[in-house]
């Protein structure tokens, strides 16, 4: 029953790491057994040589390209102090979980062309009836899974009870969005139940029985299959994975990185302990365990206390691990800070790249925007009028663009996340009011009162900045503008996102929603753009 949440395309990063903890266990003791998990795993040295190290076996199976590697290490990933770093050294550690990452990619690709027919065929259906696909969702399949409810979870309750270990009442919300989790995941289900029945009425003609990447430029024209005359190009298949191919080479890069850190770290100490004529392990206690704090019992208690309403037990039951967690982030604190001076006193170089993140052709026509139209760097922002980070980062990007003007452009489109209940009708609320010129006045009361956004409510914010509230009722009622937060919906899951705020500068995708993160951002855009002339 509480197994791991998988991420769906509906769910926010935060919403489904927290339910995933909630699945493991409703209780504060878990959440600390995954932060010491994670604890152990940070050790920043490697003792054993990478030579000394167990050899895979060799699997005689031979893998399928998933044609998803980004740049293949070179022959010497790394020079430590003149003594070099071969690719094998970290390619043999890594191999499994670089392979399980890959057939991520294949499994996609063979995956693909299923759900862009199904897309296209409930496209087709929308338009046959003169409604959105999300009409279309609403009607033949969210009315028919039923929404959590305050007896659902009571019932939930009683038969978890004692894993739950925690009253009904501190739990109900963490139940029900777990529950309405599960709903999501059912609703999933029905869609693709009820796009193969409209398939089967369609025109539909698969041309392929297995799908392999294009080994030329040219191979992306290859048609797949067709719906009512319409193609499915290889090509349509690989831009809809490109976000998972990059995702799984920053992974890959990522895996590789980390081992090529623990063997330079494991390197350094070894020769630091060679020139003081003792072990590394005896290094290592006298430079780092020796001097690591003891956890003491009000450090503990402190920590508990912090997180005491979401602890589900009394302090004694929790005493132990929290203690041993603050313990192990001791001990990794004090290896980190001496692995840095032993790297700072090193002559590294290290010649393992990441990839190059994609940059994507995003659509910005008949989009709300701010700034030059020919400005030398769009910024697109995918939002959600009912997120707490897109709040927070609203005064980020407004400060950038004063900073920018006249060379920076805002271009902003909707996705509305699956758990905020209003937040596709604000998303139509805000472009009926951009269709009488007052868009950017009217998202400006939303993020605000961000936890009213009833419809009531949103006619309420016309009110407040004159719009014409005939018009603007009528066309919140009828759905007229749910097309557009579909077609920006649509693409946000084309482009990977799955979280909001979702931020693109000149088509590429921005890890950490911060200023300094968009400033080093806009700087590289405006330098690359410079190139140009």
């Amino acid at each position: 029953m509480f197994q791991k949440l998988s991420k769906t395309t509906f769910s926010s990063g935060k919403l489904w790491v927290r339910l995933a903890l909630l699945a493991v266990l409703l209780t504060f003791v878990a959440t600390l057994a995954l932060f010491l998990a994670s604890a152990k795993q940070a050790t920043f040295f490697q003792l054993s040589k990478p030579e000394d190290k167990q050899a895979s076996k060799p699997d005689d199976k031979k893998e399928e390209d998933c044609s998803c590697e980004a740049k293949a290490p070179p022959d010497v990933v790394a020079i430590v102090n003149g003594v070099s770093i071969a690719k094998r050294d970290i390619e043999e550690p890594t191999k499994d979980r670089v392979l399980n990452l890959q057939r991520q990619v294949i499994e996609a690709r063979n995956r693909a062309l299923d759900l862009l027919i199904n897309s296209k065929v409930m496209e087709a259906e929308a338009k046959k009836r003169g409604i959105s696909v999300v009409k279309l969702i609403d009607e033949e399949v969210k009315s028919k899974v039923k929404e959590p409810t305050e007896a659902g979870a009571q019932a939930f309750y009683g038969q978890n009870k004692g894993r739950i270990q925690a009253d009904f009442k501190e739990r109900q919300d963490d139940i029900i969005d777990y529950l309405r989790t599960q709903r999501v995941r059912e609703e999933v289900k029905e869609v693709n139940k009820y796009a193969h029945q409209l398939r089967a009425a369609a025109e539909v003609k698969i041309l392929v029985e297995k799908i392999t990447p294009p080994k030329s430029e040219s191979d992306r024209a290859h048609v797949l299959a067709s719906v009512n005359g319409e193609s499915i190009t290889l090509g349509d298949v690989e831009d809809a994975l490109r976000p998972l191919v990059f995702n799984v080479q920053k992974e890959v890069y990522d895996l590789r990185k980390r081992e090529l850190d623990l063997i330079i770290n494991g390197m350094l100490l070894e020769q630091e302990a060679y020139k003081r004529k003792i072990t590394s392990r005896s290094l290592l206690e006298a430079e780092v365990t020796s001097k690591v704090k003891k956890i003491t019992e009000e450090d503990a208690r402190a920590l508990y206390e912090q997180n005491k309403e979401k602890a589900g037990t009394d302090y004694a039951h929790s005493r132990d691990r929290i203690i041993q967690y603050l313990q192990d982030r001791e001990q990794q604190n004090a290896e980190e800070a001496f692995a840095g001076r032993l790297r700072q006193a090193a002559s590294i170089q290290v010649f393992l790249t990441p990839p190059d993140p994609p940059v994507y052709a995003i659509a910005t026509d008949d989009q709300p925007s701010k700034g030059r139209q020919d400005a030398p760097v769009t910024i697109i922002e995918f939002t959600d009028h009912e997120c707490p980070g897109c709040a927070q980062a609203q005064p980020i990007i407004e400060k950038l663009m004063k900073e920018y003007d006249g060379r920076m452009r805002l271009v902003v489109r909707d996705f509305p996340l699956e758990q905020h209940e209003n937040a596709f009708k604000a998303a139509e609320a805000a472009e009926a009011a951009r269709e009488q010129g007052k868009y950017w006045e009217y998202v400006a009361l939303l993020l605000p009162n961000r936890s009213a956004l009833g419809v009531d409510k949103l006619k309420e914010y016309a009110s407040q900045i004159g719009l014409d509230r005939k018009k603007f009722d009528a066309a919140l009622d009828s759905g007229k503008f749910a097309d557009k937060v579909q077609r920006d919906l649509r693409d946000g899951w084309r482009l990977g996102i799955n979280s909001t705020p979702t931020v693109f500068v000149n088509g590429q995708r921005i890890g950490e929603m911060n200023y300094e993160s968009l400033k080093v951002a806009i700087e590289a855009a405006l330098k690359e753009e410079a190139k140009k002339e």
